[in-house]
């Protein structure tokens, strides 16, 4: 487990996908960082196509196929260097990515494999099959070639190169770099540009109210009420989540619908009320959490 210096949310990385680095120095590349990306993306893309896959870029720094994402890239400036960075998804695995994530529940994980399966592809999915890593590699590298406009060189490290890396490598290693604190925090669990997860907990004078929270493209597609409080009759958690489909994350428009579903079913919940779940949907949903 490494800290990147180019910063970002959490990312898997195993064989079965090919991560791709371009290091330029600045006056290279694209002043803009969306053209930096356009300009990045555009050999991956080709890539996936020339082996049946259609995939599009989904601005700023994802690529998806009919929705679902299958790669991001990131870029960051490192003295005087721009760098960009992003991979190939030959295969992807779900469940490994859950387990090693830091969440606040088993729940929680469980609704990060869903989302994940939902909302992600791979080269396997899409073809039926694994691909051979060594042909798409060299596909891709046909495709930076062509994007350049140069003829690729495969180069070598010098030896003070390797000295300045075996530097870096104990820098990244230490403690000191893996647990310091500060940093950008995003909220909520990121699974492509579009769809985040978020989970959590409420204490109302009635009980703790859990929830979890998965939205697309700014409104709620999915959500999982639970805790520790009195609903009657029962089916009405079940008909809260369901109503709350589709909304925005305004406490108003929540309490609004909420309060419907109490009319509609008379539910009883004492000392929890519909503003209470709108609050706690919010709440999960909000900046810095």
């Amino acid at each position: 487990m490494i800290r990147r210096e180019v910063g970002g949310g959490a990312v898997y990385l195993d064989r079965n996908q090919v991560f791709t680095q371009w290091i330029f120095p600045r006056a290279l590349v694209p002043a803009r960082v969306e053209d930096r990306f356009a300009w990045y993306v555009r050999p991956l893309i080709e890539t996936y196509r020339q082996w049946g896959i259609e995939a599009t870029w989904r601005p700023v720094n994802d690529i998806h196929v009919r929705g679902r994402k299958i790669g991001g890239t990131g870029a960051a400036s490192i003295g005087e260097a721009e760098i960009l960075v992003g991979s190939l998804m030959l295969d992807f695995d779900t469940a490994q990515m859950a387990r090693v994530l830091k969440v606040a529940s088993e729940k929680m994980r469980d609704k990060v494999v869903e989302s994940l399966e939902e909302y992600m592809t791979t080269m396997r999915r899409e073809l039926g099959h694994l691909p051979d890593r060594d042909a798409v590699v060299h596909t891709y590298l046909e495709c930076c070639a062509a994007e350049l406009g140069a003829e690729l060189e495969f180069g070598h490290l010098t030896p003070e190169e390797e000295a300045m890396a075996a530097a870096l490598d104990e820098r990244f290693a230490s403690e000191e770099w893996l647990y310091q604190k500060g940093g950008l925090r995003e909220s909520g669990i990121r699974i492509h540009a579009d769809v985040r997860l978020y989970e959590t907990a409420l204490k109302v004078p009635g009980g703790l109210i859990r929830v979890i929270v998965r939205t697309h493209a700014g409104r709620i597609d999915d959500v999982s009420l639970s805790g520790d409080f009195t609903l009657l009759p029962a089916l009405g958690l079940a008909a809260i989540e369901q109503a709350v489909r589709g909304l925005s994350t305004r406490r108003e428009e929540l309490a609004a619908r909420i309060r419907e579903v109490y009319r509609a079913l008379g539910l009883q919940s004492p000392g929890v009320a519909a503003e209470d779940f709108a609050n706690a949907i919010a709440r999960a949903v909000e900046p810095g959490r």
